[in-house]
């Protein structure tokens, strides 16, 4: 198998780790193979790339998620740089209902997180010029589009600290709490 599968404590969330093959010209990597994937257990129809660019160190992205019917699965990975990478569970009645997992995912560790469907999810730079590239089994679509604050005291994610402030968008700086979410409420 070209990759190692690692759980990571709530139900779904897991650790990829695409193998390598160095030599003096650098190394090949075969990040994503539907095959690989299936006989790991994981039967995935990716239909969207997004990739990032997040020029300061304490840029922080999230928590975002959609809502059904367009869930979406994703696999994280990052190409240059490093994240502390945030996965929280908003699936209702889920016995890990509000409660999150953070891991480093890095271009020097190589590897990835896989994030299921009923997850929101956000990441915070650890260095500048970090490139982020994820796959989404299924489009973007603005009518289920969702956001969840990242400073969130029911959820208490516990963000690396950083010597600056963090770096936000409009649009997670007025993200709703837990509390006021409207996540899985079909549209």
């Amino acid at each position: 198998m070209t990759f190692t599968v690692t759980p990571l404590g709530l139900a779904g969330l897991l650790e990829i780790r695409p193998h390598r093959i160095s030599d003096e010209r650098g190394f090949f990597s075969e990040t994503w193979s539907s095959e690989r994937f299936r006989e790991a257990g994981l039967s995935l129809a990716f239909v969207q790339d997004n990739h990032s660019l997040s020029v300061a160190k304490g840029t922080l992205r999230g928590l975002h998620y959609q809502a059904p019917p367009r869930e979406q699965d994703k696999l994280v990975r990052v190409a240059r740089g490093a994240i502390f990478d945030v996965a929280v569970d908003i699936r209702p009645g889920s016995a890990t209902f509000a409660k999150w997992f953070g891991i480093e995912v890095s271009a020097r560790e190589w590897n990835q997180i896989f994030i299921p469907r009923g997850f929101a999810h956000g990441f915070l730079t650890l260095e500048p010029d970090t490139e982020v590239i994820y796959k989404t089994t299924d489009h973007y679509s603005p009518a289920h589009d969702r956001s969840i604050r990242f400073d969130d005291p029911d959820i208490g994610i516990s963000w690396p600290k950083m010597a600056t402030r963090f770096v936000l968008s409009e649009k997670d700086r007025r993200a709703p709490g837990l509390a006021q979410m409207k996540m899985l409420e079909p549209s």
